[in-house]
């Protein structure tokens, strides 16, 4: 049987998870760190979840120490996962921002915890199937995430069956991927559309560069709100004043930061609001409080 969970124990791991990924697991989440960290546990030929974090208390753990933020922060991902932040992308995204620059600039658009690649190639279908709007215009996307079994995964492009049936259009099954035994591959001119490197939303993000457009959607969930400010205003930094930031269904940005407000009309969209707009909003907010 088992031994129960001892709060030291619990406390390591938790204090593990979200020092180096700002994932939050309260006691409530118990079931999660037995269910993801069981592989792991039975690798180093461990008795129990004790027995982890009594290894991780030992110096020279590095190596594990990342094997349980991989295991605890991996999240499913899907192809055009809830639809609608893919199509105001393909309709009012592309369009108004290709209009906004010259031709010869680039779109530079970030998918956030990309996992295994699924919402970074669904944004490079769109492009691809957008050239009326974009013209030559190079579209570049870039895939982020902490799981390096997850970015190689990405690298690869190849999907299960079961895994290209979940949100797909058949149709572009057919026209982006091809068979390859039991799975499919994601075509070479889509795959050099995306790419992946490893990159810890909590570390400094301005290495990533400028983007127009930025996917960061069902992350924030996993993070306290201190986190979340955080992340959302350095994602703020890193966008022109017409950028557009998607969020997940059950994320929002009131009360956790000024520097981004909801597009009217719009579900999980939000503009960037200008520093001295977004100052002065602050100063009100803590004046009234």
């Amino acid at each position: 049987m088992t031994a129960p969970l001892l709060p030291i124990a619990f406390d390591t791991l938790a204090n593990l998870l979200k020092t180096r990924s700002g994932l939050i697991i309260g006691t409530d989440k118990l079931y999660l760190l037995e269910t993801r960290l069981a592989g792991i546990i039975k690798r180093e030929k461990l008795a129990d979840l004790n027995a982890l974090a009594e290894r991780l208390r030992r110096p020279g753990t590095d190596a594990l120490a990342r094997d349980v933020v991989e295991a605890m922060t991996t999240n499913e991902s899907f192809f055009f996962r809830d639809d609608k932040p893919f199509t105001h992308f393909r309709s009012q995204a592309l369009p108004r921002l290709a209009a906004a620059r010259s031709a010869a600039a680039p779109l530079r658009v970030w998918s956030a915890a990309a996992s295994s690649g699924q919402e970074a190639y669904s944004l490079a279908m769109i492009v691809a199937e957008s050239g009326a709007v974009l013209g030559s215009r190079k579209v570049e996307i870039v895939g982020t995430d902490i799981a390096r079994d997850q970015l190689t995964r990405a690298r690869e492009g190849l999907y299960s069956q079961f895994e290209v049936q979940r949100g797909l259009p058949v149709q572009m099954l057919m026209r982006y991927f091809r068979k390859e035994d039991s799975n499919w591959r994601i075509a070479e001119p889509i795959r050099s559309m995306a790419q992946f490197r490893e990159y810890n939303l909590l570390s400094d993000l301005r290495a990533l560069g400028r983007f127009d457009i930025v996917f960061c959607r069902n992350v924030l969930i996993y993070f306290d709100q201190p986190t979340k400010t955080r992340v959302l205003e350095a994602i703020a930094g890193l966008m022109p004043p017409d950028g557009l930031l998607y969020l997940g269904g059950a994320e929002t940005v009131l009360g956790i930061t000024s520097r981004f407000a909801a597009l009217p009309n719009e579900r999980g969209v939000y503009g960037v609001v200008p520093q001295a707009a977004s100052s002065a909003a602050a100063s009100q907010l803590a004046a009234a409080g």
